[in-house]
């Protein structure tokens, strides 16, 4: 049975997530302070870890920092506030995904899945291009894309864009970094012209497939690419 950690101080919370968690089907550990989390992560790394931040005894940044020099297991950042998945960002310590609070119990067991699924050991098997899963399609000399066989007509703009989020599924990039990756020149682009661009990748993206919402908003943070959920 695949084994989640839950890290969190307030008991409350913590019961209800475990209660949806257990539900779905899965095994749940309670820590109510980092210290002892990082203790048992370490002797013990669980399949997945949900790691609130503002924790007694050791914070949750800490207990992801000194957790990611043992074990690379998927961590989901449990926060209040968006300074600090900005300030998470900016340090880059491996977080696969971060949950701002407060949250839906429901979409949380979807984002577990969700990460769980990425991060499996075959789910980079094979020799698929990047997004093949998904029915994306990249080809990097000559700046094309294609969604489930149709061409997508992206800007080189947009198509830098589309490349860095859709290989990276889940991970939240903020505007600076996305400015960063995803274009040589930055002249004439602004981290709010990013804005614009996503705009109109998702435009084009939902004309293929206006069932499904590929790119994630995180407010006042940045963007993340999201898979569909296999049938």
């Amino acid at each position: 049975m695949t084994r989640i950690v839950i890290v969190e101080d307030e008991t409350d919370i913590a019961s209800v997530v475990q209660d949806y968690l257990r539900h779905a089907g899965y095994e749940t550990e309670h820590f109510a302070d980092g210290q002892s989390a990082l203790d048992s992560i370490v002797a013990s790394p669980p399949d997945l870890t949900l790691l609130d931040i503002m924790l007694p005894r050791l914070d949750g940044i800490e207990v992801l920092r000194r957790a990611r020099e043992h074990t690379p297991h998927p961590i989901i950042m449990l926060t209040a506030r968006i300074e600090e998945v900005d300030r998470l960002l900016g340090l880059e310590l491996g977080a696969d995904d971060y949950v701002c609070k407060p949250f839906s119990p429901r979409e949380l067991v979807a984002r577990v899945r969700a990460v769980l699924r990425r991060t499996a050991p075959n789910a980079t098997q094979g020799s698929s291009p990047p997004g093949h899963a998904t029915g994306l399609l990249l080809d990097d000399v000559h700046w094309r894309a294609s969604l489930e066989g149709t061409p997508l007509n992206l800007t080189r703009r947009e198509f830098g864009l589309l490349q860095v989020l859709s290989r990276h599924p889940g991970r939240i990039f903020s505007r600076a970094r996305l400015l960063e990756l995803a274009y040589d020149d930055t002249v004439d682009v602004t981290e709010r012209a990013i804005d614009s661009h996503v705009k109109n990748l998702r435009r084009k993206l939902g004309a293929v497939t206006p069932q499904h919402d590929w790119i994630r908003s995180v407010y006042g943070v940045g963007f993340a690419w999201e898979a569909p959920a296999p049938d």
